[in-house]
């Protein structure tokens, strides 16, 4: 009897919490689609009196917003597939072939993890001027080539991979090179959509980066045209709900696209590593 009661106590509380965390969302959602002013009100309304999608209308049509989130968009999914790249060929050769000074630099750089990022931002900024890449858009894509976490979670899921299979392969004559793309590659696919979100959700809502490199309103991305439309429309409550709906949705919906991929790489990566 004790056990049905600590189950209903504990199911209980977790839809509680989970009524906590998305009423913030839904509120969000509800007020994007009020009239403007309505939002403001007291007490505030929790459902629009009679829902328009003016806001909406107001950001594509007169604010641009399209372009901010196509560059978004294209920075994202460039910074996905460069990371992808990097940070998978850098974790498997650190979990599986021998080089001089392996553990060392893997130390190191585990090392570097404790160094906030934003202390190299500046210097970052002052190399990427030199080369001529302020307000363009592979000055935004440096900070996402590589990263020590990645490289660091797809390391702690390669080691898992059977050396024997590895053997097997060179055995048959395929180069490594070979061996990675046929062999390796498809055995971390868990880890390799675990990265690629967590890249693609870091880049799309990174606010810091763009700001500083990014200047021209031609080549920023939406999160920083948000905080310039948030300036200059500060009252306007609604609107800015409409371009946080705009800003989230599609993080939301890649993130429950491939939540199971992105719990099973976690979780293989950290009880098997």
């Amino acid at each position: 009897m004790r056990r049905p009661i600590v189950s209903l106590g504990v199911n209980l509380a977790l839809v509680v919490i989970a009524l906590v965390t998305l009423f913030p969302l839904a509120w969000m959602v509800s007020a994007s689609l009020m009239s403007p002013g309505e939002a403001t009100t007291y007490p505030p309304p929790m459902l629009p009196r009679s829902p328009t999608l003016a806001n909406y209308r107001l950001l594509f049509a007169e604010h641009g917003i399209v372009r901010q989130g196509a560059n978004s968009l294209l920075i994202s999914l460039l910074a996905t597939a460069l990371s992808l790249v990097f940070n998978v060929s850098a974790g498997y050769a650190f979990a599986k072939l021998r080089f001089a000074g392996r553990d060392r630099v893997l130390r190191l750089l585990l090392g570097a993890l404790v160094v906030p990022a934003q202390v190299a931002m500046m210097p970052l900024f002052l190399m990427l001027k030199h080369m001529g890449l302020v307000n363009t858009y592979a000055g935004a894509l440096v900070p996402w080539l590589a990263s020590v976490l990645g490289i660091y979670l797809v390391r702690q899921y390669a080691t898992t991979i059977p050396t024997e299979i590895l053997e097997s392969a060179r055995i048959d004559g395929l180069s490594e090179l070979r061996i990675f793309a046929q062999v390796v590659f498809p055995l971390l696919k868990p880890i390799v959509v675990t990265l690629a979100v967590l890249t693609f959700l870091g880049s799309w809502n990174d606010f810091m980066w763009p700001l500083i490199v990014l200047t021209d309103r031609g080549v920023q991305t939406l999160p920083v045209a948000l905080a310039a439309l948030a300036r200059e429309h500060v009252q306007d409550v609604e609107l800015m709900m409409a371009g946080a709906v705009i800003t989230i949705a599609p993080v939301l919906l890649l993130f429950l696209a491939l939540q199971r991929y992105y719990v099973q790489g976690l979780l293989a990566g950290s009880v098997k590593g």
